[in-house]
């Protein structure tokens, strides 16, 4: 992922049944608290050229 410019931990997986309500929401939050902790990815940023 990093050759295509996608820092490690920016892509996460994990299995869990649809009968795990709670651990979906425990994924989520450390997921989402993960992706927050790195900041904005600015390798997909693009600029836009100035219109005069």
């Amino acid at each position: 992922m990093t050759h295509i410019g996608i820092e490690p931990g920016r892509l996460q997986f994990s299995w869990i049944s649809s009968a795990e309500a709670t651990k979906f929401v425990d994924v989520v939050k450390d997921v989402t608290d993960a992706i927050r902790a790195l900041g904005p990815n600015t390798h997909f940023v693009k600029t836009l050229p100035k219109v005069a």
